[in-house]
């Protein structure tokens, strides 16, 4: 991610967003510390898609109707 100084970002704001279209988001910095991250639609729409809930991610598995052998071996094992 490019790093750019606020003062240096405002001259050259038309820059920034070209280089976060085409480049990814890009930091602005303020007294050198990390402010703020211009990101294109594209990279904001990205981070806004909903998950799916832990029971509809379950629902999606390959995994779903195989049947498994979940029962446990009663006997009682020691160790000496």
């Amino acid at each position: 991610m490019q790093s750019w100084q606020l003062q240096e970002a405002k001259a050259h704001f038309s820059k920034v967003v070209k280089e976060a279209i085409l480049k990814g988001p890009q930091d602005i910095t303020v007294r050198g510390e990390p402010a703020v991250v211009i990101l294109s639609w594209a990279d904001y729409k990205k981070l806004q898609k909903t998950k799916p809930s832990l029971v509809e991610f379950m629902r999606q598995s390959p995994l779903v109707g195989i049947s498994l052998n979940l029962s446990r071996d009663q006997s009682m094992y020691y160790l000496n």
